[in-house]
């Protein structure tokens, strides 16, 4: 569209003749006629009081451009989000089958929607899909529990308590305890230790894992994972990709991973509200300490719940197929380290902490860790830290089911090869669900820790080469071990890539030195 039929559109369109058109930007009919047959045009002066007088831009005069078109063309035509874009932890539509099966083990009767789940999967990303995904959800959110289910698991902290059995808690004064800055350090290299040794593989299933140690001389895994273990060979024919990985004789300082970055936060997180935060405080804390990235499966979806204006206990609810995954678990040290020898209160900071992401079990195996963490700072005894971790659990939980069973299982002679191999019948690594389940991770934390019969670098290997959540399980059982015994049951081969430093995600935190990390958290202790 030209100028002349522009200007002519405008008249018009505005039910005006040349003489009425003329009087209301005060020019003569003669000019309007010669500007709409193209004999003149206007001059900018006019062309200001044109588009003043009638609300429209001096482009849509000069040039034929439609905002008006555009606007109802927008409003014709509704805007979706780029579904291909985005990534299944944001998009509930595609983790359906997660959701199906994470319905099924908490006891949701919802078997007669099998087929229709497993249909809208297989959908292609769409708005379609996602409209009956929500629909799905509140099918979900409404479900009847199966008369069969004989599990009692509640998400809320008066109830988890009283159906713990046995609670223990054990006196304790800075004093008590010999070298306890000691333990703290240890805690913390050894959490650092475990999650770099986990952090190289952090991915890859055991058929390959097992090929790889076996090949660099590591079988068992006694060390760390170096570049130079990797043949050219491997890269090729390896489904795992070694490229950008982090290795050990590679490296300066201990790499940014969120099993280390929620250790720090957590430390920043007293800072700022004290012992006595909220659920609501660690998610405000989340929204501003870390980009969106630094969070992964329930993480993601509680952020972006919180963006959303969903708050605690609903931020961990609301489409989450990730509910009970091990995401809570890795968070829990720092309420294990400042509450030395009280179970029960590092339990409840771990509850808070869980809360906003995870229900059930997510929550229980973070209360777990951080009862074991914190009984370990006073007790020896392998068999009976992992006692003080179930006695913060609901005895009637899946949970405190599956580690009864390998407990008593190492009591009665159960022997290693077959402890682990248990775990993965029970439990497919091939299958997302059950790779990054607390459950299944938490099974190898305790016979890691059982099996490795107190020694830090059998138990993190252990940890480590019986695959799953490699990463966060070597931490885990590092963490624990490191506040049992200290700084000194931590070899030098273990530290000595990490030089003292610790990289993390943190806004304002970004590299720090593990004696600034122990310092603080005898401060917090002290609070």
């Amino acid at each position: 569209m030209d100028f002349t039929e522009s200007l002519q559109k405008i008249r018009i369109g505005s039910g005006l003749s040349q003489e009425q058109f003329a009087q209301a930007i005060d020019v003569s009919r003669q000019a309007v006629q010669k500007w709409e047959s193209g004999a003149a045009k206007p001059g900018i002066e006019h062309i200001i009081k044109i588009s003043k007088h009638f609300g429209v831009s001096a482009d849509s005069i000069l040039f034929g451009n439609e905002p008006r078109g555009n606007e109802e063309l927008v409003k014709s035509n509704p805007i979706y989000p780029d579904y291909n874009a985005l990534p299944p932890w944001e998009m509930y539509a595609q983790e359906l089958e997660v959701e199906y099966r994470q319905c099924v083990e908490e006891g949701k009767d919802i078997s007669m929607y099998k087929d229709l789940f497993e249909a809208v999967s297989r959908m292609p990303k769409s708005n379609e899909k996602k409209i009956i995904a929500d629909q799905l959800f509140s099918i979900v959110m409404n479900a009847p529990q199966t008369e069969s289910c004989k599990y009692d698991e509640p998400s809320e902290l008066a109830a988890i308590k009283k159906l713990r059995r046995n609670s223990c808690n054990a006196e304790f004064k800075n004093g008590k305890i010999k070298n306890f800055e000691k333990k703290i350090s240890g805690a913390w290299y050894g959490r650092i230790a475990g999650c770099l040794l986990g952090k190289t593989v952090e991915g890859i299933r055991t058929p390959e894992l097992k090929r790889l140690l076996k090949e660099s001389g590591n079988y068992p895994m006694h060390r760390y994972i170096l570049a130079s273990d990797v043949t050219e060979q491997m890269y090729r024919d390896f489904k795992f990709n070694f490229k950008g990985r982090c290795f050990a004789d590679k490296i300066s300082c201990a790499p940014t991973d969120d099993d280390t970055n929620y250790t720090v936060l957590a430390s920043v997180l007293i800072d700022k509200y004290g012992r006595d935060f909220t659920p609501a405080n660690v998610l405000q804390l989340w929204t501003e300490a870390q980009p969106k990235s630094a969070y992964c499966t329930a993480e993601r979806v509680a952020f972006c719940n919180a963006v959303k204006g969903y708050v605690p206990p609903y931020s961990a609810v609301y489409q989450n197929p990730y509910r009970e995954w091990i995401g809570a678990q890795i968070r829990a040290d720092y309420f294990g380290y400042i509450n030395p020898g009280n179970p029960e209160a590092a339990a409840e900071m771990a509850f808070k902490d869980a809360s906003i992401s995870h229900v059930k079990n997510g929550i229980y195996g973070e209360m777990f860790v951080a009862a074991m963490i914190s009984f370990a700072a006073v007790c020896d005894n392998i068999t009976e830290i992992v006692k003080a971790g179930m006695s913060q659990i609901p005895s009637t939980s899946r949970l405190y089911e599956a580690v009864k069973r390998i407990l008593d299982g190492f009591s009665d002679g159960v022997d290693e090869k077959e402890a682990f191999e248990r775990i993965h019948s029970e439990y497919d690594e091939f299958n997302g669900h059950d790779w990054c389940h607390v459950i299944s991770n938490c099974l190898i934390v305790v016979a890691s820790l059982l099996y490795g019969k107190g020694d830090f670098g059998k138990s993190i290997c252990l940890a480590v080469q019986t695959g799953f959540d490699t990463d966060c399980n070597g931490a885990t059982v590092g963490s624990v071990l490191g506040m049992r015994g200290g700084e000194s049951c931590i070899g030098e081969e273990w530290k000595k890539p990490i030089n003292g430093k610790l990289d993390t995600a943190i806004f304002g935190v970004g590299r720090v030195s593990i004696e600034d990390l122990v310092k603080k958290t005898m401060k917090h202790i002290a609070q």
